[in-house]
């Protein structure tokens, strides 16, 4: 069987389409954190949606698996193959092409394989920007933050990936291609089913295209970094900020010493932008189109000043140019990598209501601290979403992957458990994966998961899409 199936789809994607060099399929086998490692049949990249449809059609009737892949950046295995071998890599790096610029409707319709850095560079160069961005941004393929409902660092402006979304092509799973690139204002004909697709993580179809919404690119910027003694106390700067600032405000990110000590050790180029450390760091950036650009670096300083005066931060700094500004989002965009660098940790992709999530980081942080002996939290990000990444560092001298696997799980319990009963979201911008999977299936609404397995098996009754990520197996699993 699968040797028709891979003759079959030589013929149909041709040698660059279709290969099983063990060297060559390496590098894809393994996601991001190196956590999973898989075996693939072969390694498939298909140019253009009518390879894709009739990739599809071929999988499903050979009942061969399919696993979608665009930058292999994700965070919970959801783009990584099982250990049977038996699946198809589906690569969509091929399908990198713009179709179509509207600027006067700030939309462009690109495919799936587009990296986000070539998007904001392409945009740019028209006069317009692509309102998110993310530490993976030289990686990242739209087909993968689109698969994934993707976040970033300007969600407290811009929202998420589907926000920015406004048509979609994808292929369904049974080779039928499925397209809404139509940006209508309006469409009441039944159901949103490109929101059904979107964050989906591959598990209803594949994502080959999509129209996204772009924005007038910015007259002027002013990044700001704040020294806190306290993660309340950023909290208070955010609602501070945003009152004097309005729409201006884009991003606001949070960061606590032991994460900026680790970015300083990792990246020896850097500096700690203020004279003494403190407990805690906000990094937040607003911006202005023409009109109000002449004032923009006026009413940040006056912000900072004020804030200084109530008593909101301890130090401050301002970027007065370009490097400085990039400077300091390096600080923030570098923490994953500094932090998987530092040593065996679990990380947490987590969310609660967003006024509680300061409370949350303190209570949390102490509880798991005084349960896991020689532990040590971590928690960054963004403050203003009610979404932060929250790690907790293993005991010195903790074995890497062994610690993980026995210690860990139960570790990851525990948070999701406060998380569940903090009335928040154990997945707030990474996924669910393979990592949470079972997790979700332990913690999750019963109507949500009805849901959720019914809508897979009516798509995918074959189960040949992305198999074992996102949606639970129908018994639940138990706490590790």
């Amino acid at each position: 069987m699968s040797t028709r199936f891979l003759d079959a789809a030589v013929n149909l994607l041709g040698p660059r389409g279709l290969t099983r060099d063990a060297d060559l399929m390496e590098p894809w086998l393994t996601d991001w954190r190196g956590r999973y490692t898989g075996r693939a049949l072969a390694l498939a990249s298909p140019a253009n949606t009518q390879e894709v449809a009739s990739l599809v059609k071929l999988c499903s009737q050979h009942r061969v698996p399919i696993v979608p892949q665009g930058g292999n950046s994700g965070m919970s295995g959801g783009a990584t193959p099982d250990k049977s071998g038996e699946t198809l890599l589906l690569s969509l790096r091929r399908m990198s092409a713009f179709r179509h610029w509207n600027e006067e409707a700030r939309q462009v319709v690109c495919e799936a394989g587009v990296v986000l850095q070539t998007l904001h560079d392409a945009a740019e160069q028209r006069g317009l920007r692509f309102p998110l961005t993310l530490g993976g941004r030289g990686s990242a393929t739209i087909g993968g933050l689109i698969s994934t409902n993707a976040g970033g660092t300007q969600v407290l402006r811009h929202g998420t990936m589907r926000a920015q979304v406004l048509g979609l092509e994808a292929v369904l799973p049974n080779g039928e291609v499925f397209d809404t690139l139509a940006a209508l204002k309006k469409d009441n004909r039944g159901f949103d089913l490109k929101q059904l697709l979107i964050g989906s993580e591959g598990t209803l179809g594949i994502v080959t295209a999509a129209t996204l919404a772009l924005a007038p690119k910015i007259a002027a910027r002013r990044v700001m970094f704040a020294g806190l003694e306290t993660v309340q106390q950023a909290r208070r700067l955010l609602l501070f900020a945003s009152a004097r600032m309005g729409d201006t405000l884009e991003g606001f990110e949070i960061m606590p010493r032991t994460a900026l000590e680790s970015v300083l050790a990792y990246e020896p180029a850097l500096r700690d932008p203020l004279t003494l450390p403190h407990q805690w760091y906000a990094l937040f950036e607003v911006v202005a189109d023409e009109a109000q650009a002449p004032s923009l670096e006026e009413r940040a300083t006056a912000v900072l000043a004020a804030a200084l005066r109530e008593g909101l931060l301890a130090d401050a700094t301002i970027a007065t140019n370009e490097t400085q500004a990039e400077a300091l989002w390096a600080l923030r965009d570098g923490i994953s990598s500094a932090e998987r660098a530092h040593g065996p940790a679990v990380q947490h992709d987590i969310a609660v209501p967003v006024e509680r999530m300061p409370d949350f980081i303190v209570e949390a942080s102490q509880m798991l601290e005084g349960r896991f002996t020689g532990t040590q939290a971590v928690a960054f990000g963004h403050l203003g979403d009610g979404n932060v990444h929250f790690h907790l560092r293993a005991p010195k001298g903790a074995k890497a992957g062994e610690w993980e696997e026995t210690h860990g799980k139960a570790v990851s319990a525990t948070v999701h458990d406060l998380v569940t009963q903090w009335g928040g979201s154990i997945s707030a911008e990474h996924g669910i994966g393979q990592m949470k999977r079972d997790e979700l299936a332990r913690l999750g609404d019963p109507a949500t998961l009805t849901i959720l397995r019914s809508v897979k098996q009516a798509l995918d009754p074959a189960g040949i899409m992305n198999p074992g990520k996102l949606v639970p197996l129908a018994s639940r699993a138990p706490a590790p």
